[in-house]
């Protein structure tokens, strides 16, 4: 196997067993273990015997470790970064000492493993492969319904807690009251549960129970949408970019086969 300085390795999401055999060897090869929260860890290493010691790297301390990393590296020591749960840098800590380690020409590899966007849309079906993946959604009710609107004609995907899933639920509602959603919660834990459902529906399950668990959530683009709902929203995309109307309706004729007339009209507001 082909030696790197530094390793990202995904770790379970819940259940143990799913790690892989890779990630095993190379938490023990390693020298040291960068992670969220050392008791977090140390429960995964214990349970497959991995002696290798561990350093604090976390959100609030990133920048602080950077210099401290650099410097066991260029010891010649190797290290293997872990997030509490799934794949590091994806809505958890690492993207800085990533950046920093390739500025500074260090071989850094990533590792295949377990993912909670992945688990969920593997066991749901869709018209269409394409998704996007927004991460935890925005504090501020406002934002969240600029995000619902921005995305509506796309399959898109979000982290939310438990404590605010269904605050979360009721303002994808106000703005679109018949939205089909995809919800996953305790992936590959012994009370997984995934709810394919609208909006209402959902809703009301929850409120039957008290949510629990961490949520993986899924809404379905609306494929009722007219032809110039979606000429509009690229419009706008294309005249915040400074094209003209001109220009506009033909980019949009080209790629989309879109009536530049209509384009057009579009465009200038008629």
């Amino acid at each position: 196997m082909k030696g790197y300085d530094f390793y990202i390795v995904p770790t379970p999401i819940g259940n143990l067993s799913d790690i892989t055999l890779r990630a095993i060897e190379v938490l023990k090869s390693v020298d040291i273990i960068a992670c969220e929260d050392s008791r977090v860890t140390q429960k995964l290493l214990n349970h497959y015997d991995i002696r290798t010691k561990c350093l604090s790297y976390h959100k609030y301390n990133e920048k602080e470790r950077v210099e401290q990393i650099v410097k066991i590296l260029e010891a010649g020591q190797k290290m293997a970064l872990v997030s509490d749960a799934g794949t590091p840098l994806i809505c958890d800590p690492g993207s800085i000492i990533v950046k920093e380690l390739r500025k500074r020409g260090f071989s850094v590899t990533a590792l295949p493993g377990a993912n909670a966007v992945v688990t969920l849309l593997s066991q749901i079906s869709r018209e269409v492969e394409n998704f996007s993946f927004v991460g935890f959604l925005p504090k501020s009710e406002q934002k969240i319904q600029k995000l619902v609107t921005d995305y509506e004609d796309k399959n898109f995907v979000f982290y939310e807690s438990p404590n605010r899933v269904l605050q979360t639920l009721n303002i994808i509602k106000t703005i679109r009251p018949n939205a089909q959603i995809a919800i996953g919660r305790e992936l590959t834990k012994m009370f997984e549960e995934i709810i394919v459902d609208n909006v209402d529906n959902i809703i009301e399950h929850f409120n039957n129970e008290s949510p629990r668990g961490e949520f993986v959530v899924m809404v379905f683009a609306n494929n009722n949408l007219s032809q110039e709902y979606e000429i509009e929203k690229k419009v706008k995309l294309l005249r915040d970019k400074g094209f003209t109307p001109k220009d506009i309706s033909v980019i949009l004729s080209e790629l989309y086969g879109f009536n530049k007339n209509n384009v057009y009209k579009i465009s200038i507001g008629k």
